[in-house]
């Protein structure tokens, strides 16, 4: 049975962060208000932002599941929440509430706890740290297009 509830919490955390990463998206839109924005030369395709959430958020979830697994009260899991309350901050302050700025202090906060988890997780689970790796890049990316953004309106 051990080897069923380490399937359970794979299952468990990436359904979740997949689900509330989705709930996040649909129900903050970007909408006639971001389609008028002026926006930098380096901004993706909108299409492309699908895909890479969904593949960054099952690597978080994974990483969750994984720390979870190994230390479920340890300052790393504590740091892994945060960084998905951070992470499911960023649509409803910049979409939602149409606030480049305030989008942007949620990024650094997400930054922050990204880094710090991956500090921490890195002695318990080295795997965990390296499937943030690409989550960390797309953070830093959305960062400088989140103030590019700010910047340009």
């Amino acid at each position: 049975m051990p080897g069923m509830s380490k399937i359970l919490s794979y299952i468990l955390f990436i359904g979740l962060v997949v689900g509330a990463g989705l709930l996040a998206g649909l129900t903050n839109a970007p909408g006639d208000w971001y389609q008028s924005l002026e926006k930098p030369f380096f901004n993706p395709p909108a299409w492309l932002f699908g895909p890479v959430w969904t593949t960054l958020y099952v690597l978080i979830g994974v990483a969750g599941a994984r720390i979870w697994q190994r230390a479920p009260k340890s300052a790393a899991m504590q740091l892994w929440f945060a960084q998905m309350a951070f992470n499911l901050m960023w649509s409803p302050a910049f979409f939602g509430l149409q606030n480049p700025e305030l989008g942007l202090l949620v990024i650094v906060g997400m930054l922050v706890t990204i880094i710090a988890f991956m500090i921490k997780a890195r002695p318990i689970d080295r795997i965990s740290t390296l499937l943030f790796v690409p989550y960390l890049a797309w953070v830093t990316f959305a960062g400088i297009l989140n103030l590019s953004l700010a910047w340009l309106n």
